[in-house]
């Protein structure tokens, strides 16, 4: 795995994790009181974007860490994930010579 390739993978766990968290603990206007006019009275009350970007980075990075380290370690290579010549669909599976 390339360092490009590194990145790539930690902002697709980041985002997925961000939507995640974002979700999580957000009472709506309609649940904690006023609604301010002229917003859905489901926008969230007090959104904690700076804490809700943080607690994904470090879940990320959690998630992330173990995934590289398994990847870089051999554990998982693109032979074991080509299912198109898994299940017949083609000739010697990818990363493999004979």
């Amino acid at each position: 795995m390339g360092v490009f390739s590194g990145i790539v993978l930690y902002a697709v766990i980041w985002f997925i994790t961000l939507l995640i968290v974002l979700v999580i603990r957000q009472p709506s206007q309609a649940e904690d009181g006023p609604v301010v006019p002229g917003t859905h009275a489901g926008a969230p009350a007090d959104p904690q974007l700076r804490k809700r970007f943080f607690l994904t980075t470090v879940i990320a990075f959690a998630l992330w860490l173990p995934l590289v380290m398994t990847i870089l370690s051999g554990g998982i290579t693109l032979a074991d994930i080509d299912l198109f010549t898994r299940f017949g669909g083609g000739g010697q599976p990818y990363g493999t010579s004979e």
